[in-house]
């Protein structure tokens, strides 16, 4: 089957290979024009854009679909294309091209969580099932029929990074199945079913930690915005970026002698007990992993605290 491949970040690297791998014809690869990294904003590549060059497969770079590109892609003889996270939207003229449509492959059990950051929003509610789905991408917001559907558990300490980085893999997987199933003839979509559910990008002010809230929910925030964009809080009106935390019962902050429960932390106090760096919040503390005071590395948050102890009492605002 002759393909065209359209893909973007990391996440989308995994299917390339695996198509490839496959023996499928990727005629193209299709991917965003390279953007500015770092500090010193140097252009690159994207990683799809990195992958395909390695693979020796021809690249075409585009943030839009003009009449040029959509022409050029009508002279490829595509069956199929393969689309995942490319982060532009493909238009009705753009959907027409290839045979058998657009293939997307999405990461969330369609419909729940349509939109650009499905797994953001899966880890933020609390969800016990996540997954990925391959549908025929149309006009409409992931609104196309379902090809295939994989799932697994969602574990609450797991944060977004860790999700994104396994469905990358098991979702090549489905991709490459759902391909080779529209290719023999024995696979067709079917309407999705359910109350669909959105999962708009999250902001860096989405990133925000509000410490009145119950300990769980605070996990979830800084587990969902990890790595991207990333948790933060603020401590004497400066920005300190969060790693993931750890939900501590009352009970477990007794002393190793049997002594009586520690008092409950007021929100965003923080108090150094044992080994651990203790966050109140509106029920249980939390335990900071790792944090990143402005200005400075990512830090063991013992080794900050012990160092910061001597301003004084400590409150993340």
């Amino acid at each position: 089957m002759r393909i065209l491949f359209a893909g973007t970040p990391e996440v989308a690297v995994p299917s390339l290979r695996a198509l490839v791998e496959a023996g499928f014809d990727v005629a193209s690869v299709l991917t965003r024009v390279d953007a500015p990294v770092g500090r010193r904003k140097v252009l690159t590549p994207s990683p799809v854009a990195a992958a395909a060059d390695e693979l020796g497969l021809p690249v075409l770079k585009a943030n839009r679909f003009t009449p040029e590109l959509i022409g050029h892609l009508g002279t490829l003889g595509l069956e199929a294309a393969a689309i995942v996270a490319y982060g532009g939207i493909v238009p009705p003229a753009g959907l027409s091209v290839p045979a058998h449509g657009w293939i997307n492959l999405h990461f969330s059990v369609l419909p729940a969580w349509r939109g650009a950051a499905p797994v953001q929003h899966a880890v933020l509610a609390g969800d016990d099932v996540t997954g990925a789905t391959t549908f025929l991408l149309e006009e409409g917001l992931d609104t196309g029929p379902v090809f295939g559907v994989m799932t697994e558990t969602l574990e609450p300490a797991a944060t977004s990074g860790e999700v994104l980085g396994r469905l990358a893999h098991s979702g090549a997987v489905l991709l490459v199945q759902t391909l080779s199933g529209i290719q023999a003839g024995r696979l067709t979509a079917a309407p999705q079913a359910g109350e669909p559910s959105f999962a708009p990008k999250l902001t860096i002010d989405d990133a925000r930690v509000d410490w009145s809230r119950p300990a769980v929910a605070v996990r979830r925030r800084v587990n969902a915005v990890t790595p991207e964009p990333g948790a933060w809080t603020t401590l004497d009106g400066h920005r300190v970026k969060l790693g993931p935390v750890t939900p501590v019962p009352e009970a477990a902050g007794d002393g190793a002698d049997g002594g009586p429960a520690r008092a409950r932390l007021a929100p965003g106090a923080l108090q150094v007990a044992g080994r651990q760096v203790l966050v109140g919040t509106g029920t249980d503390a939390v335990a900071l992993g790792e944090l990143q005071p402005a200005g400075k590395k990512m830090m063991n948050a013992l080794d900050w605290a012990r160092g910061a102890a001597a301003r004084g009492e400590l409150v993340f605002e």
